[in-house]
């Protein structure tokens, strides 16, 4: 399995992490005045700059009002089709 930030997998779940703060309708900013972090940290993830690991991960989903595991789910679907 690739390494990169930049495999499809990783896209896809970048992807799906824009698409859950569009719904949520929240910017940049808002989500990351919700995480006490910089916009930048949501900028660079977002735009696959930076990993996030799964306690952020289960933050941004927190904030989000998401199922991680639904998240997660959607993912596993995605990886069986490529």
């Amino acid at each position: 399995m690739p390494k990169s930030v930049f495999s499809e997998e990783y896209n896809r779940f970048r992807q799906l992490l824009i698409e859950a703060r569009k719904a949520a309708k929240l910017t940049q900013a808002e989500l990351s005045a919700k995480l006490k972090l910089p916009q930048s940290y949501v900028s660079k993830y977002e735009r696959g700059e930076r990993r996030l690991d799964v306690i952020k991960f289960l933050q941004v989903a927190q904030v989000l009002e998401i199922d991680p595991l639904a998240f997660i789910e959607e993912l596993l679907k995605y990886q069986k089709e490529i």
